[in-house]
C-alpha cells in the first residue's frame, strides 16, 4: 500500500500544524493535507515548530476541501474515546492506532488519517462521512489529548506503514559472547570464595545470579565493567 496521507481539518493555530508536520517527518509520513488551514507563511509558528519538516512536508502540503478529502481517500478519523457503544455509530465502533496499523497494512487504496480541531475535534457531521474511526485509549479521568499529542501518538503507532526497514534504527541487542559471560560466572564464583561467603549457599547464589544475568542479556562492555568492580573489590581485600 502507499503511505497514508495526514489530513488536518480546520486547525486553529499554525503551531499545531507545524507540530504534526514534525511528527510526520519523525515517523516517515510525507503527504500533508489541509482543510481550512490557518495562515502558514514562512514567518508563521508552523515553520518554527516543524523542525526539519519545514524543508519538505510543510511547504509541500496540499489544501483541499473536506468533500474532496472524503471523495479521494479512504478516511480514518481520530477522536477521543466517548464511551459510546453499538447503539450509536457516530464514534463507534473504533480501533486503537495499534489495531489500525494491522488493518491498514492490508488496504490497497489511498488512505488519509484525519485529525480535527484543537478544542472540538471532528464534528459529528464530519465523522458521518469518515470511513472508519480510531481513538487513543487514555485515562477515564482525562481522556482528551491535544491535537499535536494525538497526532504524534497515532503516527508513532502507525510508523510501520510509512517506514521500511532501512529507515528504522538498529535496536538489536548486542549480547556479550557466551565465553565472556561464562568467564564472569567463574569470576563471580571465585569472588564468593574470596569474601568467605558460606559454602552451603554458593551453589544456590550462583544459580540465582545465572538466571538474573540470563534475563538481562548484558553487553560485552557491561560484563567487563562488572568484572572490573569485582577485581577492584578483590584487590582491596588483599
Amino acid at each position: 500500500m502507499s503511505k497514508p496521507a495526514v489530513a488536518v481539518v480546520d486547525a486553529e493555530t499554525s503551531g499545531n500544524v507545524g507540530t504534526i508536520a514534525r511528527a510526520m517527518k519523525n515517523f516517515g509520513f510525507e503527504d500533508l493535507l489541509l482543510v481550512d488551514p490557518p495562515y502558514l507563511g514562512r514567518d508563521s509558528e508552523a515553520y518554527g515548530f516543524a523542525g526539519h519538516a519545514r524543508e519538505d512536508v510543510l511547504p509541500n502540503a496540499r489544501e483541499l476541501t473536506f468533500d474532496e478529502l472524503a471523495d479521494e481517500f479512504h478516511t480514518v478519523g481520530f477522536t477521543a474515546v466517548t464511551n459510546q457503544d453499538a447503539t450509536s455509530h457516530v464514534r463507534f465502533p473504533f480501533r486503537t492506532p495499534a489495531e489500525l496499523a494491522d488493518s491498514l497494512a492490508d488496504v490497497d487504496t489511498d488512505t488519509a488519517l484525519v485529525f480535527g480541531r484543537e478544542r472540538v475535534g471532528l464534528t459529528n457531521d464530519e465523522l458521518a462521512r469518515i470511513d472508519e474511526v480510531a481513538a487513543i485509549p487514555a485515562s477515564h479521568d482525562y481522556p482528551v489529548l491535544n491535537l499535536g499529542q494525538a497526532a504524534t501518538v497515532a503516527l508513532y503507532e502507525l510508523r510501520d506503514l510509512a517506514m521500511d526497514e532501512t529507515q528504522l534504527p538498529d535496536v538489536e541487542v548486542h549480547r556479550a559472547e557466551e565465553e565472556a559471560i561464562e568467564g564472569f560466572y567463574d569470576h563471580a564464583e571465585q569472588f564468593l570464595v574470596d569474601v568467605d561467603y558460606p559454602a552451603e549457599k554458593r551453589d544456590k547464589t550462583m544459580r540465582m545470579l545465572r538466571r538474573m544475568v540470563g534475563r538481562t542479556h548484558p553487553t560485552g562492555r557491561e560484563i567487563n565493567t562488572i568484572r572490573g568492580l569485582l577485581r577492584r573489590a578483590q584487590n582491596q581485600m588483599k
